[in-house]
C-alpha cells in the first residue's frame, strides 16, 4: 500500500512538472532575463511616452484652419492689421506664431520681416523636434543593452557549467543559453519599435516644416504686392 502511494505521489509530481514546462508563459520567460530587463523596461516606457506625447503635439501643431491664410491676406490687404494679429493670437499653431511676428513687423524692410519670421520658425521647429533625439538614442541603446545582458548571462552560464562535476547535461547548457538570449530579444524589440516610431515622427516634423516654409513665403509675397502695385 505504501509503495502504491509513493508511486502515485511520484507520478503526480512528474505530471505537475510536465504541465509547468508546457505552460511556460512569456512573462515567465522574461523573468529569466534577469537584471538587464529592468533598464530595457525603463527604456520601453520612455520610448512609448515620447512617441505618444510627440504624436499628440505634432497633431496639435498641424491643426491650422484651412482658410487661415485667406483670412490673413484679406485683412492685410484691407489694412486691418489688428484683426490679423488677433486671428493669429487665437490660432494655436507654429504657422500662426510666425505670421503674427511678421505682421507685427509690417512697415519694416522685407529683410527684417523675413529674419523675424525665420527666427520664430527656428524656435517652433525646435519645439516640434523636442525629445526626438532621445527616442533615436533609445533605438540604438536598447539592442546594445540587450547584447550586454546576453554576454553577461552567457558568462554566468559557462561558469555554472565549469563548476558542474561530471558530464554536463544538455538541459543545463540549453537553459543557460536561452535565458541569456532573452535580453537580446527584448533589446531588439524595444530598439526596433523606437526606431520605427522615431522615423515616423521625423517624417511628420519634416512635413510640418515644409508647410511652415511654404506659408511664410506666401506671406512675404503678400507684403511685396503693394510695393509692386505702387511701382
Amino acid at each position: 500500500m505504501i509503495n502504491i502511494l509513493q508511486n502515485l505521489a511520484t507520478q503526480e509530481s512528474l505530471d505537475m512538472t510536465a504541465a509547468g514546462n508546457e505552460t511556460l508563459s512569456l512573462f515567465d520567460i522574461l523573468l529569466k532575463g534577469g537584471f538587464w530587463l529592468i533598464p530595457l523596461a525603463a527604456l520601453w516606457v520612455i520610448a512609448i511616452y515620447i512617441f505618444v506625447e510627440r504624436l499628440r503635439g505634432l497633431n496639435r501643431a498641424s491643426k491650422t484652419p484651412f482658410d487661415f491664410m485667406d483670412q490673413i491676406k484679406s485683412m492685410v490687404i484691407r489694412g486691418d492689421v489688428s484683426g490679423a494679429k488677433l486671428l493669429c493670437a487665437q490660432t494655436n499653431s507654429p504657422i500662426a506664431k510666425m505670421i503674427e511676428k511678421g505682421i507685427s513687423r509690417i512697415g519694416s524692410p522685407l529683410k527684417t520681416i523675413e529674419a523675424s519670421i525665420e527666427n520664430v520658425g527656428k524656435i517652433e521647429v525646435y519645439k516640434l523636434e523636442k525629445n526626438l533625439s532621445t527616442l533615436a538614442t533609445i533605438s540604438g541603446a536598447a539592442p546594445m543593452i540587450g547584447f550586454l545582458g546576453t554576454v553577461s548571462g552567457m558568462i554566468q552560464a559557462f561558469i555554472a557549467i565549469a563548476q558542474e562535476e561530471g558530464s554536463v547535461s544538455p538541459k543545463l547548457l540549453s537553459t543557460g543559453i536561452y535565458e541569456a538570449m532573452v535580453t537580446t530579444a527584448a533589446g531588439l524589440v524595444v530598439g526596433i519599435i523606437a526606431y520605427l516610431g522615431y522615423n515616423y515622427l521625423v517624417a511628420k516634423v519634416q512635413k510640418a516644416i515644409h508647410f511652415m516654409e511654404y506659408t511664410s513665403i506666401d506671406f512675404i509675397d503678400l507684403l511685396q504686392e503693394p510695393q509692386q502695385n505702387g511701382h
